[in-house]
Formats: C-alpha cells, sequence, structure tokens
C-alpha cells in the first residue's frame, strides 16, 4: 500500500541550529498520527515543511508517490494538504458561510473572478452549507466569523477543510484555548475526519488524553529528533518516552 503521506531524512536547520534532523516517517490513508514532544521538540516546524511554509535543508516529501519537497504551499494545498494554525486563521470579517464557500470554490475549480457573483456556483455554496452541517455551524452560516467563540472558531477551519476536499489535514494544536466543557464535541469532529470523510490527520496537541483517544499511533520528537512511532499503548510504556517527555510515567 501506498503511504498518504512519507518523509524521508526530512531536516531543517536555521542559523546553523538543527531544528529537526533526520526525520523518517509514513502515514497510511485514513490514519490518524498523533504528533507530540516538549515546547521546542520541533512539532511546528514539521509542520511548515509538510505544508511549504518552509524548504528543508535535506530530506523528501511524499503524498502518495508524488514528491512535493519542492512545491510552494498553494501547490501543497491543491496537491491534497489542508493545515489549521494554533492561532485561528479565519476571514474575521466575512460570515462563515463565505469563509468555507472560498474553499469549496477553489476545490471545484471554480473562477475566483471579484466582479462575478460567487453565490451563482450552487454547486459550491451547496457544498460550503454542507461542510457547515458536519461540523454544528448550520445556524451560523450568515454570522460574521470574527464574532464567533474561540470553540467556534475551530469547528469552522474544520468545516473550510472538508470543504477543500484535501485528504490530509495537519491540525496543530486544534484545543489551544479550546475550554473544558468545549473539548469533547470537537474531539468527536476531529475523529470524524478520519472515520466518517476518510481523511489521513496528523494532529499535534499537548493534551496527551485528546491524542489518547484519537490518535492510532503517536510519534513522539525531542530535540528535533524522532524518538518512536508506535500505538499509544507502545508509547506511554516507552522509558524513553518517558524519560524525554514528561520525566515520568505517562
Amino acid at each position: 500500500m501506498i503511504s498518504a503521506l512519507s518523509v524521508t531524512d526530512l531536516s531543517l536547520d536555521i542559523g546553523g541550529a538543527k531544528i529537526l534532523d533526520g526525520i523518517t516517517l509514513s502515514v497510511k490513508p485514513n490514519e490518524t498520527l498523533g504528533i507530540i514532544g516538549p515546547n521546542g521538540a520541533g512539532k511546528t516546524s514539521f509542520f511548515n515543511l509538510l505544508s511549504g511554509i518552509r524548504k528543508p535543508s535535506r530530506g523528501k516529501i511524499f503524498i502518495g508517490d508524488l514528491d512535493v519537497t519542492d512545491l510552494l504551499p498553494h501547490e501543497r494545498a491543491k496537491a491534497g494538504i489542508a493545515r489549521t494554525f494554533q492561532t485561528s486563521s479565519v476571514f474575521v470579517n466575512l460570515t462563515c458561510l463565505e469563509n468555507v464557500r472560498i474553499a469549496a470554490q477553489a476545490a471545484h475549480g471554480k473562477s475566483m473572478n471579484l466582479t462575478r457573483n460567487a453565490y451563482k456556483f450552487t454547486d459550491v455554496v451547496g457544498h460550503a452549507h454542507d461542510a457547515l452541517a458536519k461540523v454544528g455551524l448550520s445556524a451560523y452560516a450568515l454570522h460574521r466569523a470574527g464574532a464567533l467563540s474561540h470553540g467556534d472558531k475551530r469547528r469552522l477551519e474544520i468545516a473550510i477543510v472538508l470543504a477543500s476536499k484535501s485528504e490530509i489535514v495537519l491540525l496543530d494544536e486544534p484545543m489551544a484555548g479550546m475550554s473544558v466543557e468545549n473539548v469533547p464535541e470537537l474531539v468527536e469532529i476531529i475523529r470524524s475526519l478520519a472515520t466518517v470523510h476518510k481523511k489521513t490527520v496528523l494532529i499535534v496537541e499537548h493534551h496527551m488524553e485528546v491524542i489518547l483517544g484519537l490518535a492510532d499511533r503517536i510519534a513522539v520528537l525531542n530535540y528535533g529528533e524522532l524518538l518512536v512511532c508506535d500505538t499509544p499503548q507502545n508509547v506511554i510504556k516507552n522509558p524513553i518516552v518517558q524519560s524525554a517527555y514528561i520525566g515520568e510515567a505517562l
């Protein structure tokens, strides 16, 4: 089986400092891979390389059998990678529907001509409404995105991902800033990306209970190196991981 996403010897040096060093791993189609590690381990840098924000110092990145190492971020998006960030990144002055419709419009290959009414693309608008419904935001379709609560902005970001039709989803600390009562609902929405929508999901998250509940496998980064990539059960029992990550049994 061809991996959905794979990297070989992926490394990033900045000013002589090794940020990532020789990461090699592959992610299966529809798998959810959790990525953990202490602050400064290189988790966000890893996502920056995968999404094309930074170019690696060495190594290769593949989507399936397509080498995307030298592709720009928008080219990676066309190839099938979508990403959310630690800080919510939506168009705050547009409605929720407009935020999602833009992603759907790009995914459907429709014109982005600002002088034409995008709402004439009824298939695109329908796809946007469907994505909003899947994350429970139908009632907020015409609300300005900037007026949403933090938790609802996170859900909107996932609706945008769904509308984009991307096969690979990178979630960078989706629970950051979330109130405790909103976490379970967002966890189930994230779970549905793989189980219902058949996406391949990579998730960086500091909440261990979230990672343990979602991930098929967990990759542990420390000082830019991959310590282990294994099932959650094996990772939490690994003494090297316990020492490097939190200094005690998980």
